[in-house]
């Protein structure tokens, strides 16, 4: 029998509403192998699943690094390219982020390169600690960022700043990416855990369903053209007006299928 491993993600709730995902790979600057994809992907749908969590956050078990990127190291090990395909495909970790009905925050310190940015650009606030240093290195190894990057990174600074980041792999630090809006907060490294707490607090606190709402709006605001944005704004408000006052009916906004 082969020997148990360590997890490579833990999962708790340090108090009621709130949940945490730590990646624990700390040896590997928590790079991101197969078996780390797993996990995550179980332990998203266990905070999905469990009515008490509202707010997820996202740690990194490292004293230096959120997280250094894919395991490069396992790259060409699965059996075939259509096997490595279909496994992505059923277990879609990005898909999954992008559409989940929780509030999610990074906690970004040390290196945060290729994948370790990817995944808090589908968080929906991030905070980072004074010494982050994040970087999409992808373009050096021969490919692309395949996390989604070339997609979110352009939705959360301005397309110039993207396609140097992805295109000459520049590294820039916590002040830069403050600057350009990439990270919401800077905060001291000491104080990077206790700043996560009190804002995932608060969030906890609010109407969860709304703030889902809200975010969902300005996300998939951004794919259409502004009246059809406006279009669902206006029908999202409405429903939630329609909840809260215990109406069942269902009006529908014009042109809305």
């Amino acid at each position: 029998m082969a020997p148990s491993r360590e997890p490579f993600v833990f999962y708790h709730k340090p108090e009621p509403g709130l949940a945490r995902i730590t990646l624990n790979r700390p040896d590997r600057l928590n790079a991101i192998n197969l078996a780390m994809r797993d996990d995550l992907w179980t332990f998203l749908h266990a905070a999905i699943e469990d009515p008490d969590v509202r707010v997820l956050s996202f740690h990194g078990n490292s004293p230096r690094a959120f997280c250094a990127g894919a395991d490069v190291t396992e790259f060409g090990a699965a059996p075939s390219l259509v096997e490595a395909r279909r496994a992505r495909h059923e277990r879609d970790l990005w898909a999954l982020l992008e559409d989940l009905p929780l509030i999610t925050i990074a906690a970004l310190h040390g290196f945060c390169l290729g994948a370790g940015i990817e995944l808090p650009l589908f968080c929906d606030l991030r905070i980072a600690a004074e010494d982050t240093v994040i970087a999409l290195p992808e373009v050096g190894l021969g490919y692309i960022p395949s996390a989604g990057g070339t997609q979110t990174l352009p939705r959360s600074v301005p397309p110039a700043l993207a396609l140097r980041l992805v295109l000459s792999g520049d590294r820039i630090d916590a002040r830069e990416a403050l600057s350009w809006g990439l990270v919401s907060q800077v905060v001291p490294n000491e104080s990077l855990d206790e700043s996560v707490a009190a804002l995932a607090r608060r969030l906890a606190a609010a109407d969860t369903a709304t703030l889902v709402r809200a975010k969902h709006a300005i996300r998939r605001g951004l794919d259409g053209p502004l009246h059809a944005a406006i279009a669902r704004d206006a029908l999202a408000a409405l429903l939630q007006r329609a909840q809260t006052s215990g109406r069942t009916t269902r009006e529908r906004l014009p042109g809305e299928q």
